[in-house]
């Protein structure tokens, strides 16, 4: 299965609600939505700093990792960055494919 990172940033309101119902609670609410989607959490951790949570997960399918960050930032309290995370081999296969592409650069 394709593997995702998924950091998220709370506002306000997802803050006050995280520390109402607990770090613990949002980790479950978490799990229950990639899982819902047919994919699996591999880590979830909270964290300080520019973002406030960092999991990666694995998804079937690119519309389900898509389903899950959409429904998470349009909650309007959490905003969920995606970010296709790539093997070293699929490094290999674009590098590969990359010899055979034609492409000028602008102004060249």
């Amino acid at each position: 299965m394709p593997k995702y990172l998924i950091t998220g940033s709370y506002n306000a309101e997802g803050v006050k609600g995280l520390m109402a119902e607990g770090g613990t609670e949002r980790k479950k609410q978490a799990y229950s939505i990639v899982e819902s989607l047919g994919g699996k959490v591999e880590s979830f951790y909270y964290a300080f700093g520019s973002d406030d949570l960092y999991s990666f997960v694995d998804f079937p399918d690119v519309a389900s990792a898509i389903a899950a960050a959409g429904t998470i930032s349009s909650s309007g309290r959490v905003s969920a960055k995606l970010t296709p995370l790539i093997t070293a081999e699929e490094m290999d296969a674009g590098a590969a494919k990359s010899k055979t592409t034609k492409w000028r650069a602008p102004g060249a």
